[in-house]
């Protein structure tokens, strides 16, 4: 049947036409029933008889039919393995899209997992179940409507079934119709309360959505100031009162955060729990700044959230004499939310002796997440786990936010919970492939087809090899060098060819996009594809014969380009080496054969092209980094050193910048509008403010209007008889810099694809497509512009472009992040049972702390220096990055004694803890300690000199 709605609009340039839409419906849609034998089930049917839960409602068999809002608001309850045989409608799915899109994913999932029986009724195209708009009703009221139509459709066609149809909603004026109409409906809680073995499933649902009242847990004076409506806010950016920007709490302290607006080169910041107005990280809100004459510096004091108290004066502002900062901003307060970015939250419960009643306060992980206020009758079990909790509201009148428990991770300190903790807490995709998945790889057996020869360039006679860390698997690159009779030289640069395994829209290909980047934990790997293509296929392993998309370059012995070409080829690598053994190869001047004889040319050529690099401004900046070495029977760590760096590092690097930009250029040039090229913006001088500041103490100027001028800076920037300053001056300049980030050609003019950090005008990713999505991406536009492969549509679309480049630029992100927390649990656990005192220097200062980096082990930590029993003096000199406690100085860049141990006082917040040894400073600094770190280590005697006073 074909129903027709004809209606007419206005044109942008003011003409009537007329619009004719057609809605078909249809009478052979299946009710999903498994025991219906009317019918005719053209899509596979699920709903079963045999729930796994069993309601004290019913006495026979149910089906669940659920409104929009248990779709959005109980997606934790509907996930539940007990909740099975659900009637999912068309209308809700259609609501559920426009409203929210991760909660939609979620949802498709629920229905795709075939063991929890949801089923997809497409009731507006059902002629039984759709029904019109009437005149003066609301598109919601439509829905509510078209809902109950639904509900008793399906009432009457099972009806000989002896199967009971419950309409779920927690919409009371939705509920009474239904009831009304004669439907069996019944709120969420209700529902959940008559499941019998089900007694802890009230904890998943939301606190919003337990029953009518949303205001259960507190009924307490008004707190905050009300949030101002869409409408309002649209209007005051509109007319400049008031700036849209994404809200940054502060790492340091609970009562400041950042909001990031284009309408000011810095941050403004907002201080005082009364001006963060319940704004949560990452939450896109509306401020309205203050006059200048109330713009203020961060307060520069690290303050923790500590307090459980609910009459905590909102008024309060951080400590610090922030109106007198140097670094002054503009300061404003948040007055409405945008869009909140809320996510599930990772944590623990807050230690309480009463452990029966069911209010508890949750600490997220992440300290820039307020506490959040829960309901459970489980914390007798749940106080020594790390669980998962969501974030329901945050009313006027609480302190904190409320939500509910999602499930319990495992028991704390165990190192498989701590490891899932970080990948769900920083939202890495790490469930194992699934079969759609495994379906695309090749069958094993597999060996190089016969007309990929005839494709490609065979370089099997090149003598080409790769140089990676120890251990490495996943081989994505390797070089070859060949001397020319004109006194020129040849370079290859070759890559694993990825984009011949993974073709486009494949379950694979969605796979890798949605995992955007292989993550490298201390003591494992999260592959972006399965381990068959990144360390079997696809890894250029030595002495077998591999695909490879090959940049190949006649160069001069000085570095320039003479001619270039990129082309698909077969490679066999002769060796797959470690930095050490190349490194070997090239000093043992003994060697001659041609493998050593390459790598020394390369090496030769690549400081040439690092030198010129660095002579157009390129930076090189630094950051610590730490190796652990793994005990291979129990994974714990036995061993923290932190990373060498030697020449066939740097000759590795240059190689690949090298193809990097040449390729960027290559595709720029052939795909203007949709070329995926990598940016580093400049960042503002403000950012550099600090740096300087320090510098200049320390009697070293430091230029920063160009990032030649700085990269000069630093090379010259040294102080006889401390050579690590330079290195911890580099460090500081790497905190001032922006991201750089992947984008669309298309979507920038050419002037912003400039690369900061490299000093070049265009750059891309291409060299690591095992690990990396963006590299697949180059690689397909690589191949469609040398006429090795097709494009598609998607590939040339530049709003596609533009979204995935989002998506990655995610991914990276969130894998950084997680690297470094692993580091960072892997070092706890490695001093758990140990405790001694090592050299540190000074990174920042603050008004009642320092900020310390432990070379020896890359580690950084806050060190808190005001303490009850200290009854000296502090004295914060901003402008000089210094601090007088007492008769001590403390200045940024010194050296002190930290003694290092794993504070474990508390089982739920156990955490690497510095403290201050050297300078003396009464009341906190402590008594030194001699400590033998091992067998095969020294024993460490802390330098009494080797802090100022």
């Amino acid at each position: 049947m074909l129903k027709a709605k004809t209606f007419v609009k206005k044109t942008k340039r003011g003409n009537i036409i007329k619009v004719v839409r057609e809605h078909y419906l249809r009478d052979d849609l299946s009710c999903g029933s498994l025991l219906c034998k009317k019918c005719p089930h053209l899509s596979p049917a699920k709903l079963s008889e045999k729930q796994k839960a069993v309601s004290s409602l019913f006495s026979k068999p149910h089906y669940l039919v659920i409104d929009t809002n248990v779709a959005l608001h109980q997606i934790d309850f509907l996930e539940d393995h007990n909740i099975t045989d659900v009637v999912v409608l068309q209308t809700v799915l259609q609501e559920v899209r426009h409203l929210n899109d991760s909660l939609y994913k979620r949802i498709r999932t629920i229905i795709e997992n075939n063991s929890k029986r949801f089923f997809v009724l497409c009731n507006e195209h059902h002629r039984s179940t759709y029904i019109d708009r009437e005149p003066n009703e609301s598109c919601n009221d439509r829905n509510d409507r078209a809902i109950r139509v639904a509900t008793a459709w399906y009432e009457e066609h099972l009806k000989h079934l002896d199967i009971d149809i419950v309409l779920l909603t927690n919409d009371k004026d939705n509920r009474d119709k239904a009831i009304k109409a004669g439907l069996k409906s019944f709120q969420v809680l209700d529902y959940v309360k008559s499941l019998k073995g089900c007694e802890n499933l009230v904890d998943h649902l939301s606190v919003q959505e337990k029953g009518d009242n949303t205001s259960t847990v507190h009924d307490k004076k008004v707190m905050f100031d009300e949030h101002l409506s869409l409408y309002d806010i649209k209007m005051g950016i509109k007319s400049n009162r008031y700036h849209q920007g994404k809200f940054e709490a502060s790492r340091e302290n609970y009562l400041e955060g950042f909001v990031s607006c284009t309408a000011y080169d810095k941050q403004v910041i907002i201080r005082g729990l009364k001006n963060l107005n319940r704004a949560v990280h990452e939450d896109v809100v509306a401020i309205e700044i203050f006059p200048k004459s109330q713009w203020v510096g961060a307060s520069g004091t690290v303050q923790l959230d500590e307090k459980i108290d609910e009459e905590e004066d909102l008024n309060a502002m951080p400590d610090g004499d922030a109106q007198n900062s140097i670094y002054v901003r503009p300061t404003g307060r948040v007055i409405g939310i945008i869009k909140r970015n809320w996510r599930n939250y990772c944590g623990v419960l807050l230690p309480t002796d009463n452990t029966e009643k069911t209010r508890h306060i949750f600490i997220p992980s992440e300290k820039r997440i307020p506490r959040i206020r829960i309901e459970t009758r489980q914390a007798d079990v749940l106080m020594s786990h790390r669980i998962i909790v969501s974030v329901d509201c945050w009313p006027r009148s609480s302190r904190y936010p409320l939500g509910h428990f999602i499930r319990d991770i495992g028991p704390m300190g165990d190192r498989e919970t701590e490891e899932e903790v970080l990948l769900l807490e920083h939202d890495i995709p790490h469930l194992p492939f699934s079969k759609s998945v495994l379906d695309c790889l090749p069958k094993l057996p597999w060996s190089i087809a016969d007309y990929e020869f005839v494709l490609r360039e065979d370089l099997r006679n090149t003598c080409v090899c790769s140089v990676d860390p120890p251990g490495c698997t996943d081989i994505d690159d390797a070089l070859h060098y060949k001397a020319l009779p004109n006194g020129n030289c040849e370079v290859g640069v070759h890559i694993a060819d990825l984009s011949h395994f993974v073709r486009p829209g494949t379950a694979l290909d969605l796979e890798a996009q949605k995992r955007g980047t292989s993550v490298y934990l201390c003591d494992k790997r999260i592959d972006m594809v399965p381990e068959v293509l990144s360390s079997n296929l696809c890894s250029l392993r030595a002495n077998e014969d591999r695909m490879a998309f090959s940049g190949i370059w006649e160069m001069t012995k000085e570095g320039e380009i003479v001619s270039r070409r990129f082309c698909k080829t077969v490679i066999r690598s002769v060796a797959a080496l470690t930095y050490a053994e190349a490194q070997i190869l090239i000093d043992d001047k003994s060697r001659t054969d041609p493998l050593s004889e390459g790598l020394r040319g390369l090496n030769e050529l690549a400081k040439k092209l690092k030198q010129r690099r660095i002579k157009a401004g390129a930076l090189t900046l630094a950051s610590p980094e730490v190796r652990f070495h793994i005990d291979s029977e129990t994974h714990d760590p036995i061993g923290i050193e932190t990373k060498e760096l030697k020449e066939t590092n740097s000759m590795i690097e240059e190689f690949m910048l090298l193809a990097n930009c040449e390729v960027a250029r290559h595709i720029e040039k052939e795909f203007p509008q949709c070329a995926v090229l990598r940016r580093h913006p400049s960042p503002p001088l403000t950012n550099f403010d600090l740096l300087v500041n320090a510098a200049a103490v320390k009697g070293i100027q430091v230029k920063c209007s160009t990032n030649a001028e700085l990269a000069y800076s630093l090379e010259n920037a040294n102080i006889p008889g401390d050579p690590f300053f330079n290195i911890l001056l580099r460090i500081v300049s790497t905190r001032c810099m922006m991201q750089a980030v992947y984008f669309c050609s298309g979507m920038l003019p050419e002037e912003e694809y400039f690369h900061y950090g490299l000093a070049v005008p265009m750059y891309t990713h291409f060299t690591s497509p095992i690990r990396r999505y963006p590299d697949l991406l180059v690689h397909r536009l690589l191949a469609a512009s040398v006429g090795q492969d097709k494009t598609y549509t998607e590939l040339l679309d530049r709003n596609i472009v533009h979204e995935w480049c989002e998506n990655m630029n995610y991914r990276h992100h969130q894998a950084q992040l997680v690297q470094r927390a692993s580091i960072a649990l892997h070092t706890q656990l490695y001093f758990k049972d140990k405790c001694l005192d090592e050299d540190a220097y000074i990174l920042f200062v603050r008004r009642n702390a320092i900020v310390v980096l432990v070379r020896r082990y890359g580690l950084e930590s806050t060190i808190f220096l005001k303490a009850v029993e200290s009854q000296v003096d502090f004295v914060y000199e901003e402008d000089k990055c210094k601090l007088t406690v007492g008769r001590v100085t403390l200045q940024m860049f010194d050296r002190v004694i930290v003694q290092i141990s794993v504070e474990d006082c508390n089982i739920q917040h156990k955490k690497l803890r510095m403290k201050l040894v050297n300078p003396i400073i009464p009341g906190v600094s402590v008594e030194p300690i001699y400590v033998t770190m091992g067998n095969n280590d020294e024993p460490h005697v802390p330098r009494p000199d080797s802090a100022r006073h």
